[in-house]
């Protein structure tokens, strides 16, 4: 869509080449182009909890359009005027926009102070094989916002386990702009609506206010919250690459006040309360003095069977969504394993499993561990990647999982 707008304002001559002036870049060639990193940016945003609808990512994509794709001002504004649609989500649009596009603190100082520039002219060179001119002294060279964030598309959905150092602190920079919100329910309580059952109480109220005169029907309707989020964090050694992952991901999902959070391994650990840094560095090194069982063994059944007996009997797991992050591996029953897991389905609203490994070419669930709990889950996801843990937030509020075959498989 960009390119075709470019060429339709006469940005590009015939036979010759365009140079983008200083602070604008180009849209990569090949598959990522500048919608896909602008589609890649609007789903980071809808994971961190921002309702972005596919009229409001037309909207995104038309203004970007008709401004300047590869300068971070004009991405900015046009994003946070059609993507963002109420107070709350202008914070989390912020944090989305430094992590996607760079790691400035504050994006809108940046995007304000950015030069105003002419828009794409072309320029035809003599030597179209040549090194690209030099930017003249004193011009300001913006950062390159497509052809940055096409590899933060790439990375995306790249295995967390084969990461280099400074990819995995992209990663962290963007799973902290994560947000997670259970699916949700209707409750008891009542609140006042312009649509909905006749509530008798206020109606009959306003009558007598009136001294018996005819009045307005009042109406109410119920109020709707979202569900407890229960996540079971696998730490044992197989799942030590994905483990600070995982744990960062339920970092984020603890903001949402409503979620959480367990380790498993050789021991059952909660460490929500050491989750609820603000500072996600301060929150893994807390967690890593909480929890004394890192790269052990695996006992899922009787770990299981303790968080029911403690936790989930008492009301934690009663009508949650419950979230196992875990590769299945079983060092000790597999039948305990399997009827823990039936007790818990009857007690949550919707049990989730997140295999990392489940991404693998040629995966099957053959292990024990994992073969016996199958039967009892609601939803079998991948977890190795920013977009699959994107899809499971999806999950969490309810969509229904990319391959809803693929559940049963193995039982």
């Amino acid at each position: 869509m960009i390119g075709v707008e470019r060429e339709r304002r006469g940005e590009r001559g015939a036979g010759g080449d365009w140079r983008a002036p200083c602070g604008t870049a180009p849209a990569p060639d090949g598959p990522l182009g500048a919608d896909a990193v602008l589609l890649g940016f609007a789903r980071s945003l809808r994971a961190a909890g921002v309702a972005v609808s596919a009229e409001r990512v037309h909207a995104f994509l038309r203004a970007v359009a008709v401004l300047r794709p590869g300068v971070r001002a004009d991405v900015y504004w046009a994003g946070r005027l059609t993507l963002c649609g109420d107070r709350d989500d202008l914070e989390r649009y912020e944090r989305v926009f430094a992590a996607y596009f760079g790691t400035d603190r504050d994006p809108a100082r940046a995007a304000r102070a950015a030069v105003p520039l002419p828009r794409l002219r072309p320029v035809v060179r003599d030597a179209p094989g040549g090194p690209p001119a030099e930017p003249a002294e004193g011009e300001r060279e913006g950062p390159p916002v497509a052809s940055l964030a096409s590899s933060v598309e790439i990375l995306r959905h790249r295995d967390v386990a084969v990461l280099d150092p400074a990819e995995r602190a992209q990663v962290r920079r963007l799973l902290a702009a994560f947000a997670l919100r259970g699916q949700t329910r209707r409750t008891a309580r009542r609140r006042p609506a312009r649509r909905g059952e006749v509530d008798p109480h206020r109606t009959v109220r306003d009558m007598l206010r009136l001294g018996g005169e005819p009045a307005l029907l009042r109406r109410h309707a119920r109020t709707e919250r979202p569900r407890r989020v229960v996540l079971l964090v696998d730490v044992s050694g197989s799942m030590g690459p994905y483990a600070d992952a995982l744990l960062r991901f339920a970092h984020a999902a603890v903001r949402g006040r409503r979620t959480e959070v367990f380790t498993i391994g050789t021991r059952l650990t909660r460490v929500t309360r050491e989750l609820s840094h603000r500072d996600p560095d301060l929150a893994m090194a807390a967690v890593a003095e909480a929890v004394p069982d890192w790269r052990g063994g695996t006992r899922l059944g009787e770990l299981l069977r303790e968080f029911l007996d403690r936790w989930g009997q008492r009301g934690m797991a009663r009508g949650a969504v419950v979230v196992l992050l875990s590769d299945g591996w079983e060092r000790g029953d597999p039948r305990l394993l399997a009827a823990q897991m039936r007790r818990l389905h009857r007690l949550a609203h919707r049990v989730i499993w997140a295999n990392p490994r489940k991404a693998r070419p040629g995966y099957a669930p053959l292990a024990a561990g994992m073969a016996a709990a199958l039967p009892s889950v609601d939803a079998f996801v991948e977890g190795h990647s920013l977009a699959a843990l994107e899809r499971l937030a999806a999950v969490v509020r309810g969509a229904e999982p990319p391959a809803a075959a693929d559940v049963r498989e193995g039982s």
